[in-house]
């Protein structure tokens, strides 16, 4: 089959300081199973977006097959998923749908559900169970794992495992292992294609850091030791040059030749010393480094911030959840842990803002602000500086943190809807 041809692509978005890529070539075989792996903001989901033809770069990319994406939108959500199914992929019959809804670990009830009471895993299973049945396609998967448990995760490697034809995107580096043969890495300043499985290219990876890493250590001090050497030598030469000059008679030829030969030494070293600047500018170019973090939120509530007591939380009457009872206090942190669908995402959302029907007791201080990440984070539109004004924190600090999590200041002037999801 023939190959998807990326040739001499650039591209970068409108406010971008930096291209997100530049002068990009790669050949990819439509067969694979790719892993695309790189940092946030380093242009995962913008390759994926120049494939699919939304964005447009300069260069050209073309391919022997169609490209069909994960997430896809859903007009109606208040509709069946056996629709839901119907809608993404028109071709298959009920039976497929069955088939591959069991491979993912879902009963067939699933079906006669109405799509927008899916929990986002259930909606993450239910979409790739159609996007593979759109034969003749080649899937761009981005994030699968995002919405996933546990168990989720596995049952979605070993399904991706015996599908062929796909580029995925995803930080679960284990689950990668488990379904990809070749890795696409887009690194700080270049982009590798290999053979393999993710463990095998990191472990590759950090070897040529560790290498380069030591030369880049030992060119430092060869760096210094001649930046030293080059000064006294051209100091010794201006020296003896001067002596030339005394009141006493002396052999002016044989001070000048010393002199000459004492400056010929120091350009020889300056010439050394750059030619070793140069190759220790070579180094370490795609290393990624985070500053340390630490955060130390100031709270005016002592005590219990939240008590629940045997909370069950109903949707249209149906119970969505078992019990739940704890306490948080300050400083506590809790991980709220179950499987896709027992109602984590209900309950923190009757924490939050109520507008939930529940039984059980639930307690927090009138004073409690309560700050939440939500799992879409496509509200987020403008630039930081707005946002920072919006949400009333100081710019500053809201940067200094961002560029600790990892953020370049280029992206700075870059607007959140052009953001990666992480």
């Amino acid at each position: 089959m023939s190959m998807i041809q990326i040739r001499d692509l650039t591209f970068s978005y409108e406010n971008g300081a930096e291209p997100v890529f530049e002068h990009f070539n790669a050949d990819l075989d439509p067969r694979w199973n790719l892993a695309l792996c790189a940092r946030n903001g380093r242009g995962k989901t913008t390759l994926l977006r120049l494939l699919l033809g939304e964005l447009h770069g300069s260069g050209t990319i073309s391919s022997p097959v169609e490209f069909a994406y994960f997430p896809c939108p859903v007009s109606e959500e208040e509709q069946l998923v056996a629709d839901v199914l119907q809608e993404i992929a028109p071709q298959p019959q009920q039976w497929e749908f069955v088939r591959e809804l069991n491979a993912l670990k879902l009963d067939e009830d699933i079906l006669w559900r109405i799509y927008s009471t899916l929990s986002y895993g259930e909606k993450t299973k239910v979409q790739l169970a159609a996007l593979f049945l759109n034969e003749g396609k080649c899937l761009l998967i981005d994030e699968p794992a995002n919405h996933l448990d546990t168990v989720g995760r596995q049952v979605l490697s070993a399904y991706l495992h015996d599908k062929h034809g796909f580029i995925l995107v995803s930080h679960d580096r284990v689950r990668l292992d488990g379904c990809t043969d070749h890795v696409l890495a887009i690194n700080r300043s270049s982009v590798e294609l290999v053979k393999g499985s993710y463990s095998s290219w990191k472990s590759d990876f950090i070897s040529r850091q560790n290498t380069e890493d030591a030369r880049n250590t030992r060119l430092k001090k060869e760096i210094s030791a001649m930046q030293k050497s080059s000064r006294q030598s051209a100091d010794w030469s201006g020296r003896i040059e001067a002596s030339k000059y005394g009141n006493a008679p002396v052999d002016r030829g044989f001070i000048g030749h010393r002199a000459a030969k004492m400056m010929k030494r120091s350009k020889s070293i300056e010439r050394r010393r750059q030619k070793a600047i140069e190759e220790k500018s070579a180094l370490l170019q795609d290393f990624e480094e985070s500053e340390s973090l630490r955060l130390s939120p100031r709270n005016d509530l002592h005590g219990t911030l939240i008590s629940a007591h045997d909370v069950v939380c109903f949707y249209d009457s149906r119970p969505v959840n078992k019990p739940v009872s704890f306490t948080l206090h300050e400083g506590d942190r809790i991980v709220l842990d179950g499987s896709n669908g027992s109602g984590k995402s209900t309950l923190l959302k009757l924490i939050r803002e109520g507008g939930v029907t529940y039984t059980g007791e639930l307690f927090s201080p009138s004073r409690l602000i309560i700050s939440w990440v939500p799992q879409d984070s496509s509200f987020l539109k403008g630039t930081l500086r707005e946002f920072a004004e919006e949400s009333k924190i100081d710019e500053s600090l809201f940067k200094s943190i961002l560029r600790k999590l990892g953020f370049d200041r280029t992206q700075f002037e870059v607007r959140m809807e052009d953001f990666s999801a992480g």
